[in-house]
């Protein structure tokens, strides 16, 4: 089963808004340097490559970067020498010391194989454990769980991610996104903690919440979580919560590569932020049939986050060219 291959798709009852965007021209002018600046990106997927163009790019622009959030899809198919690899090319870029790494379902990929230059998925799993593809997520990672909490120049950062490849556990299912109730319980008391403390919480995980940024009204991306309506409720409580997603690879030139998420039921009316993270590997868009077609020419795009006390702005980076696409200001609930 390929990554973009199709899963029946079920759309929560929630709603889209963009009450509190402000575009960039239209932002008002305030002085000041932002309290941090930090970086975004994923779906790596063995373009090292291009992942040393974007290391190198984000120094120049951002050189005194606070972080580095990598929103999954480190590697092509999760072996620990494709592990390896990225490390080797951290270790020869410059980069920003602390780095928060989430899972992608790239990272689960090693059972398709008999050995790594062997395609064999009608034997899936090929004697490929569960707990071995979590244990080569957790050695690279350095941590001993999914989902984690790290801060960027103060500002907190949550990465969270499946917990189980679902394919082990029903065979109708694959990429799909299953978070334990230990999860959701630490990312609801995460939230309020930071909540209580003013603080905008900045929220990492690979796969996209359906009816939010480009590509999730395709019907390849609506049903990637399974317990999407419990996750959409906790995040749509926060007027300060930025949610950033990849998987999808969708250009951050479109539209609504940005947008604020309003979930029923929450009191906030306002919703929260969603971005699109872009993709170092591959773009993708729309083809007007309910799939997607690739991204001509060179493709390797990923964020940049000024966090002000009263506003964070993010900015789309085109790292092949060298060029900002766009950027969005958005204003605080409560100044830091």
């Amino acid at each position: 089963m390929e990554r973009r291959s199709l899963i029946a798709a079920t759309a929560g009852a929630v709603a889209l808004g963009a009450l509190a965007e402000v575009p960039a021209e239209a932002a008002p002018l305030r002085g000041g340097a932002p309290l941090t600046a930090f970086n975004v990106i994923s779906d790596i997927q063995g373009d090292l490559g291009d992942l040393a163009v974007a290391l190198k790019d984000m120094r120049a622009t951002n050189p005194h970067s606070s972080g580095l959030a990598v929103a999954g899809d480190i590697t092509p198919r999760g072996y620990d020498a494709e592990y390896a690899e990225v490390r080797k090319v951290f270790a020869g870029s410059p980069h920003p010391r602390e780095i928060a790494w989430a899972i992608g379902n790239h990272e689960f990929y090693v059972p398709k194989w008999a050995d790594p230059g062997t395609l064999a998925q009608a034997t899936w799993p090929n004697g490929t454990t569960e707990d071995s593809l979590f244990r080569s997520f957790y050695r690279f990672a350095e941590r001993g769980r999914v989902y984690a909490e790290t801060t960027f120049g103060g500002i907190p950062v949550l990465t969270i991610g499946t917990e189980r490849y679902m394919h082990y556990h029903d065979p109708k299912l694959w990429d799909e996104v299953w978070l334990s109730e230990t999860q959701f319980r630490w990312l609801e008391e995460r939230l309020a903690y930071w909540a209580r403390r003013r603080r905008p919480v900045m929220v990492i995980t690979h796969h996209p919440l359906p009816d939010t940024v480009s590509g999730t009204r395709n019907k390849l991306y609506m049903s990637d979580y399974l317990q999407a309506d419990r996750l959409l409720g906790l995040l749509g409580r926060h007027r300060d919560v930025f949610l950033f997603s990849g998987h999808t690879h969708w250009d951050l030139g479109l539209s609504d590569w940005y947008v604020r998420r309003v979930v029923p039921g929450t009191a906030n009316l306002d919703g929260f932020a969603v971005i699109n993270t872009g993709a170092v590997q591959t773009g993708f868009t729309d083809n007007g049939q309910g799939g997607e077609n690739a991204v001509d020419g060179a493709f390797n795009q990923g964020l940049q986050v000024e966090v002000y006390r009263d506003r964070v702005v993010v900015k789309a980076r085109d790292f092949a060219s060298g060029t900002w696409l766009k950027q969005v200001t958005v204003p605080l609930a409560t100044r830091i």
